[in-house]
């Protein structure tokens, strides 16, 4: 199979685009023959070596978690799915090996669920970590609730768009930070969109004089000195980004996708409640510089790499819509 993979750990150029063997599926697992991929910021960090003190790694490392596809194949203990299933996925194994910039994917059962049929593969593909992300902060940590006034630091990027979308599901009023050019976006998915640097703090107060019910911070820096201070007495926040949210008296969300949650957002997605904005698309021979791109922190939305060429054509990113 064709795949891009690195045999050590380093910048974008250690990505090899090249044969590897089509991997082994477990017995309670499923083989994918993947359409598309997502790019998170867990790929390049992983691929630089900051994820060595936590995780084995068996080079050489196929990057990817998100991940869409069609069932290739199931294993013997499998009753969830059936070859030929339509499916999304966000797959993490307990060491770094085997991810989706690949033609062929293993993955387990619990991190898969069936692709909203309104999605198209590229789309699908950027769902899982970024809804999950989003809805497991937004419902299960921060338990937003309707009528609160919700300020999401980084809103433009792709947890932060989904976030947005979720949290005016839940009937919430969204201000949202971001460059000046991303505010019509911002806009447009239903949040109030405000600078994330130049007079930030007043405008947020302009908005809402009393403070914010929930701070949501995508963005990781400075958050004590810059975004904390606009959230009102008694009001919650947490991190996507930055563990540090902790000592500050927040919370920080690392995603679980081995959780129910997926099905859940799936189909939150087939209702239409959200969509995933898809800033750029790369063939898989370009990988590293899907990966260039995610790292520099300026994509609207998520960066995707097409597997299957002639499946994501149909697809064109939002940034040249």
């Amino acid at each position: 199979m064709k795949a891009v993979f690195y045999r050590r750990y380093g910048d974008a150029s250690v990505l090899e685009y090249g044969e590897l063997p089509i991997p082994k599926m477990a017995l309670d697992g499923v083989l994918l023959d993947v359409k598309a991929a997502a790019v998170n910021p867990i790929d390049w960090k992983a691929r630089e070596g900051y994820l060595d003190p936590f995780a084995d790694t068996v080079f050489p490392i196929v990057p990817g978690a998100d991940v869409s596809g069609i069932v290739r194949e199931i294993g013997v203990g499998v009753n969830e799915f059936a070859v030929g299933d339509e499916v999304v996925g966000c797959v993490r194994e307990d060491y770094l090996s085997r991810g989706s910039f690949a033609q062929v994917m293993p993955a387990p059962v619990r991190a898969l669920a069936i692709k909203p049929p309104n999605l198209g593969w590229a789309e699908a593909a950027a769902m899982p970590l970024a809804a999950l992300t989003s809805y497991q902060a937004l419902v299960r940590v921060l338990d937003v609730q309707r009528g609160e006034t919700v300020l999401i630091h980084g809103a433009a990027g792709g947890v932060g768009a989904v976030a947005v979308q979720i949290a005016v599901h839940l009937g919430a009023r969204v201000i949202g930070t971001a460059s000046e050019r991303n505010h019509e976006f911002l806009r447009e998915l239903g949040a109030e969109p405000v600078n994330y640097t130049v007079g930030l703090a007043d405008s947020v107060r302009a908005i809402a004089p009393d403070g914010v019910d929930v701070l949501l911070d995508a963005v990781g820096k400075r958050i004590g000195r810059t975004v904390l201070p606009l959230l009102a007495p008694h009001g919650r926040f947490a991190s996507v980004v930055d563990p540090k949210a902790r000592e500050l008296g927040g919370s920080y969300v690392f995603t679980r996708p081995d959780t129910g949650d997926l099905p859940v957002v799936a189909a939150l997605a087939a209702k239409g409640v959200f969509r995933v904005p898809v800033g750029a698309i790369f063939p898989l021979p370009d990988a590293a510089q899907a990966h260039l791109l995610s790292q520099g922190g300026h994509a609207r939305g998520k960066v995707v790499v097409a597997v299957d060429e002639a499946a994501c054509q149909e697809e064109n990113p939002y940034n040249e819509r």
